[in-house]
């Protein structure tokens, strides 16, 4: 386990550095995504903000995103830093068919809040979003509203914007406290750790609204699609707590009484009372039975998610947001 210092502070706004984006442009910009990510990209629509994955020929995810729309040929992808340039990298292979241009934008930053996002969103000019997996924009800036058991956004903005940052956190416990969120809401990003391990199915990427089973061919469409209707995916996120004082490093196994593997670390943060809450890719056996689980030694606890592993399609979704 790697030591971190076991603060979680209540969330106010906090400096996500481990977050990045990768805009894309051009009149093709539509098309091009739509042969290459799980989402129904006609439906980001500068409102909705649908979830989405890159995947391999073979169905595995190379990094999980945030669509949103910017502008009439202007999308932007939120997603972990670590896997900003590989995926800019993999696009490009595509992109070189398409009157398409995919642009890093590394002078963004990004701000997680609650409390303090009114005061942000005024300075920015923005709006701010009151449901969950919406956006609003301007021309400077952009907040999506982000699920959890505390309303919050995030927002982006070029450094050079005039936005007072002097409260908001740059340190572990902020990161921390939003991650902890992330984990309450059973939403896991990708990091490079995990690139081309998991199928979209195991970070319940369909139960979230982040795949389209309505749309067209896109890489790994067929393993995905094939998986989803036999009925073949055996592996499930899944939240879990256990008292330690250092959190797990992402790829810890999580085993049985038996020290048999039955899941692996994806995620993890502290919680209020000292322990530790994580998202770990677990068998399915795990919930159909009755299992003590432990990870390095000590018991850990199985706890459930805010949603029901059902397929969401983001069609749906998207008429529900608008409606």
């Amino acid at each position: 386990m790697a030591t971190v210092t076991a603060s979680t502070p209540a969330l106010g706004s906090v400096r996500l550095n481990h977050l990045a984006a990768l805009d894309v442009k051009g009149a093709d910009a539509e098309k091009f995504l739509q042969g290459q990510t799980s989402a129904q990209v006609g439906l980001a629509d500068g409102h909705f903000a649908p979830l989405t994955c890159f995947c391999t020929p073979k169905g595995r995810m190379l990094a999980n995103a945030q669509l949103m729309r910017l502008g009439e040929e202007h999308y932007r992808l939120l997603l972990s830093n670590t896997l900003l340039d590989s995926l800019e990298s993999h696009l490009k292979k595509f992109a070189a068919f398409y009157r398409a241009e995919l642009t890093s934008q590394r002078d963004l930053v990004f701000i997680g809040a609650s409390d303090e996002a009114q005061s942000l969103a005024n300075q920015l000019g923005l709006t701010l979003a009151d449901q969950v997996g919406t956006h609003t924009s301007n021309d400077q800036a952009c907040a999506i509203r982000y699920p959890g058991e505390t309303p919050r956004w995030l927002l982006c903005f070029a450094n050079d914007s005039k936005v007072d940052l002097a409260s908001a956190q740059d340190d572990q416990a902020g990161r921390n406290a939003w991650q902890l969120e992330d984990i309450r809401s059973g939403l896991a990003w990708l990091t490079d750790t995990q690139q081309d391990h998991f199928l979209p199915q195991m970070l319940n990427w369909e139960a979230l609204g982040g795949i389209s089973f309505k749309k067209g061919c896109y890489t790994g469409q067929e393993v995905v699609a094939r998986a989803h209707f036999r009925g073949q995916v055996k592996k499930r996120l899944m939240r879990i707590s256990l008292e330690a004082d250092s959190l797990p490093a992402a790829g810890a196994s999580v085993v049985n009484s038996d020290d048999k593997a039955v899941g692996e670390v994806v995620v993890s943060a502290f919680n209020h009372q000292g322990g530790v809450e994580l998202l770990a890719v677990m068998s399915t056996k795990v919930a159909e039975e009755t299992m003590q689980l432990y990870l390095d030694g000590v018991p850990a606890t199985l706890l459930t998610l805010p949603y029901t592993i059902e397929r969401v399609d983001p069609e749906q979704l998207a008429v529900s947001l608008n409606g």
